[in-house]
């Protein structure tokens, strides 16, 4: 990272924080070297301008997928770039082809499922967002393409996902390799299982990690040449084998010790087993347990490890006798013998702890004691045996301890690496490298340096690799590079490694000498590296020295690094553990070879050590490497927490900045020809203006700034450390001054307007004094015209007094006058009135004279007249006398009704149980109605005829008329009596009148409810008919599919070895037609035993129709391998087939070759698979064929299920000439046929077929759904690369950044749209193709809605995996392709098109979505709700986090609603919701013959006119079109 250029006042920056690492803020002051920074985080910070860097604020607010295309690469961008993305979940970032991925400590499902690896699979390396799936597949690629081996390094922190990144490397291999393993186990499961077991033996806690591997592992995935996973193996590297006997605090031991101390009771009791602390090999560091972590529950999933990887009972229990084994020995301790330099074991209990170690390997105790104390020395006089000092049996014993866990530790990966099964014939591989990171503590020991320099050899091949690249990016750009200066680390590996001057040989020797220690070997140290810039002296310690790695200084203390280094073969415990009964520890210890010397040999860890690395790189070089940089975001191992300073140094210890050190060494700053002239054209809009290329007009950008150094390749600028920000720089001062023009103009602006302001407010005020003025002078005029006012009411109120005493005195006079006028008219008036009244009085007298003469008169005209009406009522009640019959034959008709009512609602009581209730209650209110109805016509009956005998009675009693004069009051009052009795009468009889018609109303009334219940019942009994039909199909379909599958299970036993009898038997038992199963031969009932002695009918049925047919056969296949074409809208091919097939009673016959031979010519007839047009046609003409044989074929022993079924046909003529058929079928069916009784598909007759037909109906559904699929895979091979350049706008050329080119821009959105237009055209040409071959519309529309499906996949997928898709200018560009689609929706009808728009909705929402303005106002529930109801909370996320505003620079939706978005999510996940957001495309049939069946309209075979070839042949006739 180049010291930074170009910071002045205003600029942003990044400077160092002692809590956040870094912190971004704004540059205030510049003092010499100092820089003042305004932070972020509101303090204010100075620093020297050469740790300042700058900050790009034009960097994307998610952040980018490669580092590599970060504006500055340097440390502080990098970390910024990193906590962006991780806080959007992008957990995966690329550094130019180095992965990093860092540990979101939370599922993230959707990443690794299905449908995420399809998309990565074949997909370019960073054309999709980064992921570790990615890198397997180029890794892959590279094998398959190179055929040389390749393999993934994952390094990092334990806690930084390593091993989870290894299990989805090792899925995603298994996914593109494909075998599965054994058991059905895949190889990445076998692999994984091992892991509890290495983990157990390997892993130990470290200062900062509970479970760290103290191994390297490198797992081989073994491919065939075909590129499937063969075989895989697991290779373990550097164990460290020191840790078995000296720890530290406060670490830990290997886990299997703590493992065993933990067993059940009877376990420890049978190794003798008690606390931890009891063994010296653990209590050496307080840590005994882990915070979590039950070791006794830990103990038992070691042992279902174990049983999964195949580790027997018997190899557990000698394993643990072994691991118990070193415990004890670790606890015998020595003390001095009585000669001198020799040792005995010091007391009962180191003697007890020997006597079970040797029980446990089972050795011999006098052996063990003597491999321990002595040693055999070989000269070549004689052989000589000597003892070892107290402090030598020590080191014999760890010795011992560290060679038989070293031993035990090979057996096991030996084991699991049988158990996962390798092929030794493989040639190709791809392995993943899973070991331990930088470690750096505030004690280091020789763990520490072993670890470290393991870690500087892999970040030798790591610089290497990463320099190798750079150099293929200059040599692919054609860019000169020769003067770039290699980063490397030699000078640390010789350092540590070199002969014979490195640490290790300085270590191994002072080893060798007894008397050395480490203080000798510190001073030999310094006195060696004094003058090595790598090497460093603490002040203020002796034996401590620091080395300078890659990723800092380490303090390493030299206490122990000799007791550690230590590790001798020696040959007595060879022998001994050679020697054991135990044939598992036997094994572990093969004798030696005979050459091998009978002495001890030193052997160091360190020596051992480099040698197992030098193997490990020998491996890495013969493969090509890909990286992988795991790191752990925090220490609390908690999800959306990002420490900085934790993060910066797992970059350093990885080896990422190093690797962005050696970017900046060349030219880290990397920008495409559009990029750069996007970014930098201000500097020269004049050179944008011109007619330049590209590439030409950036050389002239650059030349105008005066750059230096920098290098133009084919596509992109390469740009030298600090010219980023020189240029940003220049940039910045084009952009202020013409911030400083606009700010200038709009300064202008207001202060004119301010101007404009303040005149108007003078003339205001001018206005208003003038007002004032007018006011004064108005108010004085005013005054003047009051005072003439005054005056004049005065003079007014003067006049008016004199004129008002005058007028009063006139009045006064007048009143006098008028009183006595009106006294002399009131005199007049009241003798006038009295007149008046005289005369009233008289004329009153004489009209109520005339008056009582007239009354006396009209007396007697009325009585006469009442006795004639009288007379006329008499008649009347005579006649309503005679219409009492009509109301009995009225009652008699409602009796007769009455009882037909009653005789059906017990019709429908026994019909309908559960109306018997009601209708008994209905029944019930009639009677009662209709008795109380006859008793009141009997008293109405009786009542008239007492009044017409009381009537009677009365006429002849009463007197004539003129008889007598004098005696017409009494008759006038006989006549009274008598209207009294007749009104009466008519009383009585309109009450009777009432009651009928009530009763009348009443019989409506039930009638009414009568007729509604009847219809009721009408209506159940049709649902009942309804459902019985659909009952009877339901059976007639399964009896079909029982037949069809019997004689299928028949066929397959035919094709048995001994097919010939079974064949023979079926044909015996099946052919026979039997009157116990409806089918009677030749239509006349037969006895059992004429039917048995006719078994050989079939076959002379089967002869003539085979020699009859042959040649026709011959015809018709010839006739269909043409293209007949149609006729209207009907293939004649299928007509004639089926009209054929059904003529010659095929469908009837066990053996035929008709059916094979038309197959093979429609199987022919579609090899060409890219002829869509013969497609079609055989489309076309299999659907309409498969129509007519749904209708027409049913299996044998349908009929029978149901033969109740078909009484309702039975009645119809159809259905007697249906039995009449069946009943004789070969007189009447030909006949019948010929007679053009095939006139619509619904008349067409069932045919119980054979076997042949039902497999011939299942072959063509086959071919059906065949033709189908290749239609449609041929219409989605043709649009998917159009969709792959519609999902992203192009980019448009520079003329597009000068103002003023819209001819240009709306040529290019011509061009643009091109693309959706010849999807369009593929559409509209396959839409063609399959209306002019008739295809039905309901395939038709099939196709579409799952092409239109495809396609919504597809375009969905691709902007949810490519953040460059995610932006405005993008979504308006899809927008205006899917509404070419849209119109081609509504021009193909919706016929044809069907539902295929709504099959887009997920793409249309999400574009949608882009497109719309103001997204940080929209709210969560707006978002999910109303814009995009469709779209998962998963899908909706990943869109809000990657969108980016190309056109406008707004922003994404609220921090508030993607915090919502990451609850709902986790929700999700926890409740093992599907959090998957990509779709999947559906390939299968969305269709079945009863589909098919039920939407294709009805076939009219009769009027098909057959092919000239065929109408001249006789034999064809019976197709021949006839007259009436």
């Amino acid at each position: 990272m180049a010291a930074p250029v170009n910071i002045i006042v205003g600029s942003h920056v990044w400077v160092e924080d002692p809590a956040l690492a870094w912190v971004d803020g704004e540059v205030f002051k510049i003092s010499g070297e100092e820089v003042h920074v305004h932070t972020t985080n509101g303090k204010t910070a100075v620093a020297n301008i050469s740790k300042v860097f700058p900050k790009d604020t034009e960097a994307p607010p998610g952040g980018v997928d490669d580092m590599t295309k970060l504006s500055y690469l340097h440390e502080p961008g990098v970390l910024h770039n990193l906590a962006m993305r991780y806080e959007l979940n992008e957990i995966y970032t690329y550094t130019g082809n180095i992965l990093i991925a860092i540990n979101p400590f939370q599922r993230l499902p959707h990443l690794y499922d299905t449908h995420m690896m399809e998309q990565y699979k074949g997909a370019g390396f960073g054309e999709l967002s980064p992921h570790v799936f990615a890198v397997a597949d180029v890794a892959y690629k590279a094998m398959m393409n190179e055929g040389k081996s390749n393999s993934i390094l994952v390094s990092g922190e334990s806690g930084a996902g390593k091993t989870e990144t290894t299990k989805m490397l090792m899925r995603y291999l298994a996914y593109l390799g494909g075998r599965s393993g054994v058991e059905g186990r895949t190889v990445e499961q076998q692999v994984l299982e091992s892991n509890p077991v290495l983990e157990a033996f390997g892993n130990a806690k470290t200062v900062r990690n509970n479970n760290s591997s103290r191994f390297g592992k490198f797992v081989e995935i073994q491919f065939d040449k075909n590129g499937r996973i063969s075989g895989a193996a697991v290779r373990t590297y550097l164990l460290e084998r020191s840790r078995v006997c000296q720890i530290s605090n406060p670490e830990r031991n290997y886990h299997c010790f703590y493992l065993l101390c933990a067993a059940p009771p009877e376990v420890r009791e049978k190794f003798k087993l008690g606390d931890p602390k009891s063994f010296h090999y653990l209590n050496q560091s307080s840590c005994y347990a882990l915070d979590g972590v039950d070791d006794a529950q830990e103990y038992l999933a070691t042992i279902r490890a174990m049983d999964i990887v195949g580790i027997s009972e018997e190899e557990q229990e000698a394993i643990f006798c072994v691991v118990a084994a070193i415990l004890h020995l670790g606890n015998i301790e020595f003390a001095k013998g009585a000669d001198v330099d020799s040792s005995v074991i010091k007391d009962e209990k180191s003697r007890f702890h020997l006597n079970m170690t040797a029980e446990l390997l089972k050795c011999d105790i006098k052996s063990l004691e003597n491999a321990l104390i002595k040693r055999v020395m070989v000269t070549p006089e004689e052989i000589i045996t000597r003892t070892l000092d107290p402090v030598a049996a020590v080191g014999s014993r760890d010795a011992l301890a560290k060679t038989i866990y070293s031993r035990l530790f090979d057996w096991l990966v030996d084991k699991i690496n049988f158990s996962i099964g390798q092929d030794p014939n493989s040639k190709q591989l791809i392995g993943v490298l899973d070991i331990y990171g930088f470690e750096s503590f505030k004690l280091n020991s020789f763990e520490q340096f072993c670890i470290n320099f393991t870690n500087e050899k892999l970040q030798q091949h790591f610089n290497q690799h990463v320099f190798k690249m750079e150099q293929e990016e200059y040599t692919k750009e054609e860019i000169n590079w020769s003067y770039i200066e290699f980063v490397d680390n030699q000078d640390v590996l010789d350092l540590i490694e070199k002969k014979p001057g490195g640490i290790i040989a300085l270590l191994d020797e002072a080893c060798m000498f007894p008397k050395s220690t480490h203080e000798t070997f510190a001073q030999k140290l310094f006195q060696t590296f004094k003058n090595n810039k790598r090497f460093i002296k603490p002040k203020l310690s002796r034996t401590s020295f620091t080395i300078s790695h890659y990723a800092g200084e380490v303090t390493y203390l030299a206490d122990l690094f000799l007791d550690k280094n230590k590790d001798y073969v020696v040959a007595e415990h060879q022998d001994l553990l050679t020697a054991s009964k135990c044939s598992f520890v036997a094994s572990l210890f093969p004798p030696p070879a005979e050459e091998s010397s009978k002495s001890s040999k030193f052997s160091s860890i360190g020596s051992r050590f480099k040698l197992q690395l030098q193997s490990l790189m020998e491996t890495l070089n013969s493969t090509e490497p890909h990286y992988i940089r795991c790191v752990k975001p925090n220490n609390v191992l908690k999800p959306a927490i990002f420490e900085n300073a934790s993060i910066i140094q797992q970059l350093r210890c990885g080896g990422v900045l190093e690797a962005i050190r050696i970017s900046c060494a060349g030219y880290p700053t990397r920008r495409t020809f559009y990029e750069f002239l996007h970014r930098f054209g201000v500097l020269a809009p004049e050179i944008l203006a011109g007619n330049h290329d590209d590439k030409v007009a950036c050389q002239m950008i650059l030349d105008k700034m005066g750059l230096k150094g920098y290098q133009i390749g084919k596509t992109k600028i390469f740009l030298r450390a600090g010219q980023m920000a020189e240029l940003d720089a220049r940039r910045a001062e084009v952009l202020g001054n013409a911030a400083r023009t606009i700010q200038r103009q709009i300064r202008t602006y207001i202060a004119r307007k301010e101007f404009i302001e303040l005149r108007k407010a003078a003339i205001m005020l001018q206005s208003h004094w003038r007002g004032i003025l007018a006011c004064k002078l108005y108010e004085q005029l005013r005054r003047e015209a009051a005072a003439l006012k005054i005056q004049k009411n005065f003079r007014r109120h003067i006049a008016r007094e004199s004129y008002l005493t005058v007028r009063q005195s006139a009045i006064t006079l007048q009143t006098g006058l008028r009183a006595m006028t009106a006294r002399n008219e009131f005199r007049f008036r009241k003798q006038t009135k009295a007149a008046i009244i005289i005369q009233a009085a008289f004329r009153c007298h004489v009209a109520y004279s005339y008056y009582k003469s007239l009354q006396k008169a009209a007396l007697t005209t009325q009585c006469g007249w009442r006795r004639r009406v009288a007379r006329r009522e008499l008649r009347k009640l005579k006649m309503a006398a005679r219409e009492t019959g009509a109301l009995k034959e009225a009652k008699d008709k409602l009796e007769k009704r009455v009882e037909e009512l009653t005789w059906r609602l017990q019709l429908e009581k026994r019909l309908r149980t559960d109306l018997e209730e009601e209708k008994a209650q209905e029944i019930a209110k009639l009677h009662d109605a209709l008795h109380a109805v006859q008793i009141q016509v009997e008293e109405a009956n009786a009542r008239v005829i007492k009044e017409q005998e009381a009537a009677r009675k009365a006429i002849e009693e009463a007197p004539p008329v003129i008889k007598e004069t004098p005696v017409i009051v009494e008759d006038i009052e006989k006549v009274n009596s008598l209207a009294a009795e007749v009104e009466n009468l008519k009383a009585s009889l309109l009450s009777e009148t009432k009651a009928a018609e009530e009763a009348r109303n009443a019989c409506t009334d039930a009638e009414t409810r009568n007729a509604e219940l009847v219809k009721k019942l009408e209506e159940s009994e049709r649902k009942v008919d309804q459902l019985q039909e659909s009952v009877q199909r339901l059976e007639e379909k399964l009896a079909n599919s029982e037949s069809e599958i019997q004689v299928l299970r028949q066929q397959s036993l035919a094709i048995s070895p001994t097919g010939k009898s079974l064949t023979a038997r079926q044909r015996t038992m099946i052919l026979p037609r039997t009157p116990e199963n409806g089918n009677v031969l030749n239509g006349e009932t037969k006895d059992t035993t004429l039917a048995l002695s006719n078994v050989r009918e079939p076959e002379s049925e089967e002869k003539p129709q085979k020699y009859l047919n042959e040649k026709q056969q011959d015809l018709l296949i010839k006739c269909i391998s043409q293209n007949l074409g149609f006729s209207g809208s009907k293939p004649i091919a299928a007509c004639v087939v089926y009209k054929c097939l059904l003529h010659w009673r095929s469908f009837e016959v066990e053996r035929t070759t008709v059916f094979d031979r038309i197959i093979q010519t429609i199987a022919s007839a579609i090899e060409v698979q890219d002829n869509n047009d013969v497609l079609a046609y055989w489309l076309s003409n299999s659907s309409t064929l498969l129509l007519l044989l749904q209708h027409t074929l049913k299996a044998s022993g349908a009929a029978s299920l149901t033969p109740q079924r078909r009484r309702a046909t039975s009645a119809s003529l159809f259905g007697r000439m249906s039995q009449g058929l069946r009943a004789s079928p070969q007189s009447a069916g030909l006949s019948f046929l010929s007679g053009r009784g095939l006139s619509r598909l619904d008349d067409l007759r069932q045919v119980e077929a054979k076997y042949p037909a039902l497999l011939f109906k299942q072959q063509l559904t086959a071919f059906l759904e065949k033709i189908y699929g290749m239609i449609r895979d041929n219409l989605k091979k043709e649009i998917s690369p159009l969709l792959g350049l519609c999902i992203q706008v192009p980019r448009t050329s520079r003329a597009s950044l000068v103002k003023g080119r819209s001819q240009s821009n709306a040529v290019a959105q011509q061009a643009l749209i091109a693309h959706w237009q010849s999807i369009v055209k593929s559409l509209d040409r396959y839409l063609k193709i399959m209306k002019s071959n008739h295809v039905p519309p309901f395939l038709v529309r099939k196709v579409f809605t799952q092409i239109f499906s495809f396609i919504n996949v597809q375009l969905f997928n691709s902007l949810l995996l490519r953040r460059e898709c995610c932006s405005f200018s993008n979504g308006e560009y899809v927008k205006a392709g899917l509404a070419e689609l849209e119109q081609w929706c509504s021009e193909a009808t919706e016929e044809y098109a069907g539902s295929a728009w709504d099959e887009l909705k997920h793409i249309r929402q999400a574009v949608g979505f882009l497109v719309i303005h103001q997204k940080p106002k929209k709210s969560l529930n707006e978002i999910t709700k109303e814009l995009c109801p469709v779209l998962s909370i998963q899908q909706l996320y990943r869109i809000s986090t990657m969108y980016w505003d190309d056109k406008y620079g707004t922003h994404s939706v609220s921090s508030d609603v993607i915090a919502k978005m990451r609850v709902m999510m986790t929700e999700d996940s926890n409740n093992a919701v599907s959090s998957s957001f990509l779709l999947d495309d559906d390939s299968s049939i969305p269709f079945t013959v009863d589909d098919i069946s039920k939407s294709l309209q009805q076939v009219d075979i009769t009027d098909i006119d057959p092919l000239s070839l065929i109408r001249e042949n006789s034999g064809f006739g019976f197709l021949l079109p006839r007259s009436e």
